[in-house]
């Protein structure tokens, strides 16, 4: 038996939601987080009040908090939307709750990050044991598989067979990416499966470390991966790219990052350089990998 999803509270955005979404601007420009972050920094963005409002969809990448924080900042309302082209592009969405608007901004973003949502003609997305096929616990904590299933999935890859078997064995599409579902219902992004960080037996979320670094008032961009590390087998290696005029060490940056979460998923190596993006503002993160020989790991 393949696991029903519960539906979300109050049915949030399976119609009137996404709706709204459509109604205030059905040509929402869309970019990367790169992308908008580049917008926050810019040195003639608007502030506060003297910010035109406008609204923008913002997919690609795992938003961090501090970036959903930032564009509000500029007057630009976002909507996280989350897909593949396996399933014909954005497939669910972060629909927002009455309520949001009278939030902290921080917290408003916090709960903009997520995700669950689908759109009309896709069925389900949820997060799912790879190995059981079964939902996860909604706990926050328990990692599984983000997977769609659905009226605008994919046949399948063409003239390809093995990869199209797996990737829908079970009966779901699978990602690739890894998530967790929050006492909601809602799906939280973690990372890409291969961009998981196996540290001494302890798995660290590059996107979890990422997060944290571009809350650094001194960092602009900030990619996370793998570096190889002979007593852990591999630890977070952090490529910072810094504002203009802004100056940090290696020190104080991981100094930061111990401060807002657990010592062992801190950065032990921040190499300050330009983070390599496609033109449209995604980070390459493979590019990052070879540079630091993450594939050449020591395996516990």
């Amino acid at each position: 038996m393949l696991p029903q999803q519960t539906p979300l509270p109050i049915q949030i955005g399976r119609g009137p939601a996404l709706k709204s979404v459509a109604k205030r601007d059905p040509e929402a420009p869309g970019g990367a987080p790169i992308v908008y972050n580049t917008l926050i920094n810019a040195p003639d963005a608007p502030r506060g009040n003297a910010a035109r409002r406008v609204v923008g969809l913002i997919a690609g990448a795992a938003p961090p908090v501090a970036v959903l924080e930032g564009a509000e900042n500029i007057g630009i309302r976002l909507t996280h939307v989350y897909g593949l082209t396996e399933v014909y592009g954005p497939a669910s969405v972060c629909a927002e709750h009455p309520g949001w608007e009278e939030l902290p901004p921080a917290e408003r973003a916090r709960m903009k990050r997520r995700q669950g949502v689908p759109y009309p003609l896709q069925e389900s997305v949820t997060v799912i044991n790879p190995q059981t096929m079964q939902e996860v616990p909604r706990d926050g904590e328990t990692i599984g598989e983000a997977m769609f299933r659905g009226n605008i999935v994919m046949k399948g890859y063409l003239k390809n067979e093995k990869a199209t078997t797996e990737a829908f064995e079970g009966g779901w599409f699978r990602t690739g990416d890894l998530g967790v579902l929050d006492q909601h219902g809602y799906v939280i992004i973690k990372d890409r499966s291969k961009d998981i960080i196996i540290s001494g037996g302890e798995n660290i979320s590059s996107v979890e470390v990422e997060d944290i670094l571009y809350k650094h008032p001194a960092v602009l961009f900030a990619a996370v991966v793998a570096k190889p590390d002979s007593k852990w087998g591999e630890v977070p290696c952090a490529l910072v790219e810094l504002k203009d005029g802004a100056k940090a060490t290696e020190a104080e940056i991981i100094a930061f990052c111990r401060t807002h979460m657990s010592g062992f998923k801190a950065p032990k190596v921040v190499v300050f350089e330009p983070v390599p993006k496609t033109s449209t503002g995604k980070i390459q993160k493979f590019l990052l990998r070879n540079q630091v020989d993450s594939a050449k790991a020591i395996s516990a």
